[in-house]
């Protein structure tokens, strides 16, 4: 039995039309974190601003790339390693963090991981490190954030997997909902996943109408005040 928490496909397919910045908004309704947690912050930065956003169940694992691996071999002969991706629902996304004194000295990620985290089910990258290849990855499609690019992959290998990690401050477990576009990643919390569409779809609208109100010649400082209270 998968021990992963999951949400219908079709929730999925509905979250993937949302920005990130209104999925924010709708999950802040629900008063189920608070506000200042959740996301990466600045440090991680978009590297391919698809159109369409990031939606897949977190893989984690740990690396180092300035050192050797004191044994074993490099990632890219690691079958437990991604024994351990196929294990989790599609669709997945890789989340590595990069322990080591040297953050961001090589970039395990690029074409050849990418290729084949592609055939594994994945669908992005985020990282505190590095990545490589960046046109390679987005003739892929794939979404990558990270905090720099490097030439090299240097002695990038995974040193542990499976475990909690944080990635630009924000803690993320195995199997969690993330959803990223060029302004970040974020958690979705799963337990109110299926309602977050609907309530984004109310956010939207009340925002639309408060734009037009905005252009209109309704617009005076006498009514602004109203307005504002009838969006927030």
């Amino acid at each position: 039995m998968n021990r992963y928490q999951t949400v219908p496909p079709q929730t999925l397919a509905q979250l993937l039309q949302f920005d990130t910045c209104t999925v924010s908004n709708a999950i802040e309704t629900f008063g189920v974190r608070l506000r200042n947690e959740g996301f990466t912050d600045g440090t991680v930065r978009c590297l391919q601003p698809l159109v369409e956003p990031m939606l897949g169940y977190a893989v984690t694992g740990r690396i180092r790339t300035s050192t050797a691996p004191i044994s074993g071999k490099f990632y890219y002969d690691r079958m437990d390693w991604w024994n351990y991706v196929a294990s989790l629902p599609e669709p997945r996304v890789i989340v590595l963090q990069d322990v080591d004194h040297g953050v961001g000295t090589g970039a395990i990620f690029g074409e050849i991981h990418a290729n084949i985290c592609c055939a594994l089910g994945c669908v992005g990258y985020v990282t505190n490190g590095a990545v490589r290849d960046l046109p390679a990855l987005e003739a892929l499609g794939f979404h990558v954030f990270a905090s720099s690019v490097s030439v090299s992959h240097a002695y990038a290998h995974i040193i542990e997997f499976g475990e909690s990690v944080e990635v630009g401050g924000l803690r993320i477990k195995p199997g969690d909902l993330l959803h990223g576009d060029r302004h970040g990643v974020q958690s979705i919390p799963i337990p109110i996943a299926t309602e977050v569409p609907r309530i984004a779809i109310g956010l939207q609208a009340r925002e639309q109408r408060f734009l037009e109100y905005l252009r209109s010649r309704e617009f005076s400082l006498e009514t602004l005040g109203q307005r504002i209270s009838e969006l927030i």
